[in-house]
């Protein structure tokens, strides 16, 4: 299984604003772009006084490799789902946003049992989410309507599920989610429209950049 092992904090960095990583540290001052709030590498710092034209494809580059990242998919398969969005009817732009909100691993970041998406990658790939009845560990299935998320039977005994059990608040879980706080258990009740969607990306400029 594929993923990013470098360093986060590098990518928010190099996008030039918070990425939401490492969940709580992205809120303290000791999230990198507080501290230095310029591209990494040796330039970096002098690059941030640049006055250069940025071309379209560097504004679409840049959007799709935003996109990448916030929800850690590498390039094959964030190829694959836009090529799913281009077959399902509507806008290929929201689609593609829908597609990655529909993934596990940020399904269970949206319920609130992990502080990043890495961490609820992590939480999903040790097995201890059953998706309807059934024990999975693969962080990129996508769920659908009607779709069940719970935490396993073994899983609730654990001390960090016994502490995030209390944390939990379904009034901070988005519209298109039901969570079941006491039980540990939710339902997807609806795919993502535009509007349950929070990241600040314009799906629009990574439709320019596949469409080349």
């Amino acid at each position: 299984m594929a993923r990013y092992t470098g360093p986060s904090c590098k990518l928010c960095r190099r996008e030039g604003e918070k990425l939401f990583l490492k969940g709580a540290r992205c809120l303290s001052p000791k999230c990198a772009i507080e501290r230095r709030d310029y591209p990494p590498g040796m330039h970096g710092r002098e690059a941030r006084f640049r006055r250069r034209r940025e071309s379209d494809y560097s504004r679409q580059l840049r959007e799709k490799q935003k996109a990448r990242r916030i929800y850690g998919v590498l390039e094959r398969q964030f190829r694959r789902y836009f090529e799913l969005a281009q077959r399902r009817p509507g806008l290929t732009g929201i689609n593609l946003l829908s597609i990655l909100e529909s993934r596990l691993d940020n399904v269970v970041y949206r319920l609130g049992y992990a502080d990043s998406r890495a961490q609820a990658r992590q939480l999903v790939s040790h097995g201890h989410f059953d998706l309807n009845g059934r024990r999975t560990d693969v962080p990129s299935a996508l769920v659908k309507p009607g779709d069940t998320v719970s935490v396993r039977k073994e899983s609730r005994r654990k001390p960090y599920f016994k502490a995030i059990g209390q944390q939990l608040d379904e009034r901070r879980v988005p519209r298109w989610l039901s969570l079941d706080p006491a039980g540990l258990t939710a339902q997807v009740l609806q795919l993502p429209i535009r509007e349950d969607i929070d990241v600040s990306l314009s799906e629009q400029l990574v439709v320019e950049y596949y469409s080349r």
